[in-house]
């Protein structure tokens, strides 16, 4: 159901998800009975995981109506008692996981990812991570006789859009923009409902009770995006959209969210580049790397291209080879499965098609796959391919570089020697116009210290680690360029939906505060 205003609301239409497994062993049945069950017949709900309401306008109306009418109240709520929302969610997170995580992997998601994107959801909650932030949203001075204080304030409303790939942990990573103070609206995508509904209603909704949020602090529903967005956009009830999605919808948003007066908070696309310096630790480097065909690449901070130093390109190239052949489709249950189903796959054999028409050499990959890992021409899988690209200048003609891939495939640039090769390569990944993640793996600490100096482009950077690891204390999303928009830089969403405010209170009236040196 939906919940708006502290109410379960139900509707006249209904979704009915299907277990995911349940798709890969036979998508006809298990989508025809999915269709026919939402025109209403009476079957046995073989395979279904659910029953979902899809809102309707009045529903959706009724969301930011009742959030417009908390906000104040829930602003005015001490920072402290704000704050220790982080800290109940984080608690229910780790006592709910392994319900989340069956819930994610029976909607489609690899159990070794959804584990990942908790482990995600543990760092963006946790002490060390809200302490920063609390310090961030409240610091105060003394000067003189007076108590100045900055602070951050929340917006308002906040509407979340999360992402067909990601929605759950794009749910409860919007939905932190409570603890700045905001009202917070949910659109869960009907492709994967439960998962958002399930970490909202049973995870954030009981910390907010405790807490004596007044009802309203949080609704969420089930709809189609273009409707929700075009009434968000109308609404003056609306302050902030958080939006997670593609490049074009999302700029294009963006553009609206100004005209309307209205901030947006973006999460786009990404095309992440990892550097592999000539002194690198190259198993580890292959680790990291092999994270791009994590969710078969369809996760926007996986790795989307490498720059390899000419000195170990081959080495590095035959080790990526070896570790991308292991990596093997299978049930999303399954453990050690990583590969996901690829609805795509003909941009994927276009992007393939087009680098290899360029001149690049196949290293490994380049075919479907069944579930079982057989090569087959209607496979619902595809295997992580590696593409070796003969230097940086020209790399970007390719589009297979150039642009977020978002399925499983890997160029790996092999750059040019010369002197100028590491300015040449600082270059490279400056005027990438994406800007998520970047890494580095060297051992040369002049080449780190030069490298961590001069990168300017994205909202996290990584040294000599994994490249999808979560740290504390550091932002988890966020970035510059096509992924995060005008605004973009790390997301932290709890100061990303605030804004900065100035106070002065003298211990007794300063009339002549206006004085120069007062």
């Amino acid at each position: 159901m939906s919940h708006v205003g502290g109410r379960d609301l139900d509707s006249t239409r209904h979704l009915y998800p299907v277990n995911a497994s349940a798709v890969l062993d036979d998508v006809f049945t298990a989508l025809t009975r999915r269709r026919r069950l939402e025109r209403g017949e009476d079957l046995p709900p073989t395979d279904v995981l659910g029953r979902c309401a899809v809102a309707d306008e009045q529903t959706v109306a009724a969301a930011t109506a009742a959030a417009a009418a908390a906000a104040p109240e829930w602003a005015a709520t001490p920072l402290a008692t704000r704050m220790a929302l982080g800290g109940l969610i984080r608690d229910r997170l780790a006592q709910r996981a392994g319900d989340l995580v069956d819930l994610l992997v029976a909607e489609g998601c690899p159990r070794t990812v959804a584990r990942w994107q908790l482990d995600g959801l543990a760092t963006v909650f946790s002490r060390q991570t809200l302490d920063h932030c609390a310090g961030q949203l409240h610091q105060e001075f003394r000067h003189g006789d007076r108590t100045l204080i900055l602070r951050r304030v929340a917006d308002g409303v906040v509407c979340v859009n999360p992402p067909r790939n990601a929605p759950a942990a794009s749910a409860l990573f919007g939905a932190s923009a409570l603890l700045a103070g905001n009202a917070v609206v949910v659109r869960a995508p009907r492709s994967a409902p439960l998962g958002v509904l399930f970490a909202l209603r049973e995870l954030v909704l009981p910390a907010l009770a405790e807490l004596g949020a007044p009802p309203g602090t949080l609704n969420f529903f089930c709809a189609r995006p273009g409707p929700v967005l075009r009434a968000w956009l109308d609404s003056d009830q609306v302050d902030d959209i958080f939006y997670t999605g593609d490049v074009e919808r999302g700029l294009e948003l963006e553009r609206e969210c100004v005209a309307a007066g209205k901030k947006p908070v973006l999460e786009l696309a990404g095309n992440d580049c990892v550097v592999v310096w000539r002194d690198a630790d190259l198993d580890g480097a292959v680790a990291a790397l092999t994270e791009s065909f994590h969710g078969s690449g369809q996760l926007c901070m996986a790795p989307n291209q490498v720059v390899a130093h000419p000195d170990i390109a081959e080495a590095l190239l035959a080790r990526l080879a070896q570790a991308a052949a292991a990596i093997r489709p299978g049930h999303p249950g399954d453990e050690d499965v990583l590969l996901s189903p690829v609805l795509g796959a003909e941009r994927f054999f276009g992007y393939l098609r087009d680098a290899l028409d360029r001149g690049a050499r196949l290293v490994c990959g380049g075919r479907r796959l069944e579930v079982d890992g057989e090569p087959s021409d209607t496979g619902p899988f595809l295997e992580p391919t590696v593409l070796a690209v003969d230097g940086l200048a020209g790399c970007r003609e390719y589009p297979a570089v150039a642009r977020e891939t978002f399925f499983p495939l890997l160029p790996v640039i092999v750059a040019e020697p010369g002197p100028d090769l590491l300015d040449r390569v600082l270059t490279h990944v400056n005027t990438n116009r994406y800007g998520l993640r970047n890494s580095l793996w060297a051992g040369d600490d002049a080449v780190i210290d030069r490298f961590v100096a001069r990168t300017a482009n994205g909202g996290l950077l990584k040294v000599n680690e994994s490249h999808l690891g979560w740290v504390p204390y550091l932002p988890t999303h966020g970035g510059t360029g096509l992924t995060g928009g005008v605004f973009g830089e790390a997301n932290y969403p709890m100061l990303r939906t605030s804004h900065l405010q100035g106070i002065s209170r003298p211990r007794a009236a300063a009339t002549d505060a206006h004085r120069l040196g007062s």
